[in-house]
């Protein structure tokens, strides 16, 4: 068994996801937002990231953490802001001794929904199915549970491929079983 904590960073909102993995079994724990007052300074809203971070390791004790890469904003002064946001809460989790891994939008995109340019509404209905939440998730909510259904499904298949000996017509062939 395994806790992920998957994390979309922005610096208005950054959106978090809990899952647990057992096998290939994924299960809903938690989801949310850290929301930073609209009034406050880049270094105050920096602060209630990190902090907002540090609580959500602090309360789930997760195993590993997943967060997005950055990507090419709509312009430098954006980009820049999501770099320290992002960096916020990189540091959180580096101050918490986790192991963190990092996804494009696109992977995560393919991983959950099978297209890398999938819109926030078919991310957000895709991760309603898959971990059978009862209510659509908040936006940035999605895309970090999305985050961590693709970390999930890549180490996973990072094992499945390890334990593999061999490849037969184009399929993975494990000769132990």
């Amino acid at each position: 068994m395994a806790i992920i904590l998957g994390i979309d960073p922005g610096s208005r909102v950054t959106g978090y996801g809990v899952i647990e993995t057992q096998g290939s079994n994924q299960t809903y724990v938690d989801s949310g937002c850290i929301r930073t007052k609209d009034k406050a300074s880049l270094a105050e809203k920096l602060l209630e990231i990190h902090s907002g971070v540090v609580e959500l390791i602090s309360r789930y004790k997760p195993d590993e953490f997943a967060i997005e890469k950055i990507f090419m904003a709509r312009s430098a002064d954006s980009a820049l802001k999501l770099g320290h946001a992002r960096g916020v809460a990189l540091l959180a989790a580096a101050s918490g001794e986790l192991p963190i891994y990092e996804y494009e939008a696109r992977k995560v995109k393919q991983a959950v929904v099978g297209k890398g340019s999938a819109s926030k509404e078919q991310v957000q209905h895709m991760v309603q199915t898959l971990l059978k939440i009862p209510g659509k998730p908040q936006s940035d909510a999605a895309d970090a549970l999305a985050i961590a259904i693709c970390h999930i499904n890549t180490q996973h298949n990072l094992v499945r491929m390890a334990g593999a000996n061999q490849f037969r017509r184009g399929r993975l062939v494990n000769n132990d079983l």
